[in-house]
């Protein structure tokens, strides 16, 4: 009966894999709690149901942020429920998450991924140049950890690269000279390895990038150059974001680039970027600063 609900989730809503995954486990546990056998039996969840499922994952240390996404797997899910003609009435329309802790990105600082730097981790093997680039891609262009492993040689051009985000939504994101040069550098010595002429970045045996590998080579690089809790490929696109802000991007144009679907998720790179223009206002204002 899961399969129905899954493939609305992949089918309209062109959720990712692991999206959809996600929701499926939430829905699932809220079954499990509610003791649910079938779909025919929703009738008999409510809000005070979904209310102590709450209350369960209270108990269980999960943090609010944990729990609203949970919430928001449930409503997806009570709403196509309402659809569909399992329920009458949503349970959910009466059901509050708990208030969200506000978590600035972080971001490491401009200093520390400079690019004489950074170029001098590399080696100008194929390995080097393959770590280098996938540096380069997540800080030049912001891109996600997922839209990296399935960016294609096809998929590169002169000035700009084809991404395939979320939703199954193309976007196209300039790319400088500097990035190019690596890219066409990069190209050079991965065909001289016999690997297929398909997906850009590869393993170390030329297969397709799978996260766990991506992961730990961001971390590893990362580790080296800056002291920040979080090292992650999602750094990067955080850290991209919010050097765009301080150099003066409009947050419309930096909306697109990201690929978010509203404003609003691009709109918290704005709390980093203040400090950049409180420093810029006590330089600048004759009464932003005391004189000596």
């Amino acid at each position: 009966m899961f399969e129905i609900f899954e493939t609305y989730l992949f089918a309209e809503k062109r959720y990712s894999e692991h999206t959809v995954a996600a929701y499926m486990m939430d829905v699932q546990s809220m079954f499990q709690f509610a003791q649910l056998e079938a779909f025919t039996d929703l009738h008999e969840v409510s809000h005070h149901t979904v209310r102590a499922w709450i209350v369960g994952l209270v108990e269980m240390n999960l943090s609010n942020r944990s729990i609203n996404r949970k919430l928001s797997s449930l409503r997806t899910f009570f709403k196509w429920a309402k659809r569909e003609g399992y329920i009458e009435f949503d349970p959910m329309a009466r059901v509050k998450g708990p208030k969200q802790e506000k978590r600035l990105p972080q971001f490491v600082k401009e200093d520390d991924l400079n690019s004489d730097r950074i170029s001098e981790l590399f080696s100008s093997d194929f390995f080097g140049l393959r770590d280098q680039l996938m540096i380069e891609l997540f800080y030049q262009t912001g891109i996600r950890l997922s839209e990296l492993v399935c960016l294609r040689e096809n998929d590169v051009f002169n000035h700009s690269i084809k991404v395939l985000g979320k939703r199954n939504k193309e976007r196209i994101i300039p790319v400088s000279k500097e990035l190019n040069l690596l890219v066409q550098k990069y190209l050079e010595v991965k065909s001289q390895e016999d690997f297929p002429a398909s997906y850009l970045v590869v393993t170390d045996k030329g297969n397709k990038l799978y996260p766990k590998f991506v992961y730990r080579k961001i971390n590893y690089y990362l580790s080296l150059v800056t002291k920040l809790s979080k090292k992650s490929p999602h750094i990067l696109r955080h850290t991209f974001a919010t050097h765009m802000l301080n150099n003066g991007a409009g947050l419309e144009s930096l909306k697109e680039i990201l690929g978010h679907a509203n404003l609003s998720a691009t709109q918290v790179y704005t709390h980093n970027s203040f400090d950049k223009l409180t420093s810029i206002y006590k330089q600048a204002h004759p009464r932003g600063h005391k004189k000596e």
